[in-house]
């Protein structure tokens, strides 16, 4: 029997399984498409199907870099045992060397093929799930580069070499030494870690950021029954201190907080032996923004019980 890429289509959506595997259940099956359910049941590949809905909000954060260029990957799982498991931590250290041969970009990266394989990333890891036994996902990538310089990194929590739970990028573009500027570049991505900045300048700041802000300040500063023209004098003070405490370059550097981030890379340049400028900054935290799922252990327990 002849087996179609609607059958293919039509199976992959039934057992969450890849599109490859799908194919050859069919064809396995003579097109049956019950049987080929049981036939991926039994291999433990339409496993996925059933675990797509629960909550991967752990796994990995990894870096990598070559030559002028670095980039960061976020791959979930669901608990942290797997995020330990060998087998998932070399997914995510092959995911991560496929984002160094893309521009980087989450959709480039989820698209693209996994090391030997005809397989994309995305479903790769879907028919890992039920190798694995719980659901994972690629979540996000991204990429730095520079002309000149490098682009320095750093993983925080690391459970293994360039795996962790954090993930820093710094670009710093320069012509001088390297060595010099990856050493002052790693101590900025583990400021960066410490401190989660919320722009490079002050410029890049979210506009609506910034008039929430002075908002805030403005409001406050009325309560003291100022003029206007003072409360305007009161709140730019106020922004200026706002803008040292979220933008990177005008951050107290947590390694010598006498010094700006900015007066920390300008001192620095004595090392790399010409001008430095940070050019562009990457922190990838595990699970950032993802809805965990609170559930009550004990009703389950009783719910267990009572079954």
């Amino acid at each position: 029997m002849s087996i179609t890429a609607a059958m293919v289509k039509e199976l992959r959506e039934l057992s969450g399984a890849g599109m490859m595997d799908c194919k050859t259940a069919l064809n396995e099956n003579n097109g049956n498409m019950e049987a080929a359910m049981d036939w991926l049941r039994t291999k433990g590949i339409a496993k996925a199907d059933k675990k797509a809905g629960r909550t991967a909000a752990e796994g990995l954060v990894s870096v990598a870099s070559e030559g002028k260029k670095a980039v960061v990957v976020e791959v979930n799982s669901e608990t942290d045992f797997v995020a330990r498991n060998a087998a998932f931590q070399e997914i995510v250290l092959n995911v991560t060397k496929v984002a160094l041969g893309t521009d980087g970009s989450t959709d480039a990266v989820a698209n693209a093929a996994y090391p030997g394989s005809d397989k994309t990333v995305t479903d790769t890891i879907k028919d890992a799930v039920g190798t694995i036994g719980e659901n994972m996902a690629f979540r996000r990538s991204a990429a730095l580069s520079v002309d000149n310089g490098v682009v320095a990194s750093y993983i925080h929590n690391g459970v293994a070499d360039g795996l962790g739970k954090l993930g820093v990028l710094v670009a710093i573009e320069t012509t001088g030494d390297v060595e010099a500027a990856a050493a002052i570049g790693r101590q900025i991505a583990m400021h960066v870690a410490a401190t989660n900045p919320l722009a490079l300048t002050s410029a890049e700041v979210d506009a609506a950021a910034v008039e929430r802000e002075k908002a805030i300040f403005a409001d406050q500063a009325r309560q003291s029954g100022k003029s206007e023209e003072i409360i305007a004098k009161m709140v730019d003070g106020r922004m200026r201190k706002f803008f040292e405490e979220v933008v990177l370059l005008s951050q107290a550097f947590v390694i010598n907080p006498d010094l700006s981030v900015e007066a920390a890379l300008k001192e620095a340049e004595k090392a790399i032996g010409a001008p430095a400028k940070v050019t562009g900054f990457v922190r990838f935290a595990l699970g950032d923004g993802i809805e965990k799922e609170e559930t009550d252990f004990a009703a389950e327990v009783a719910a267990v019980n009572k079954g």
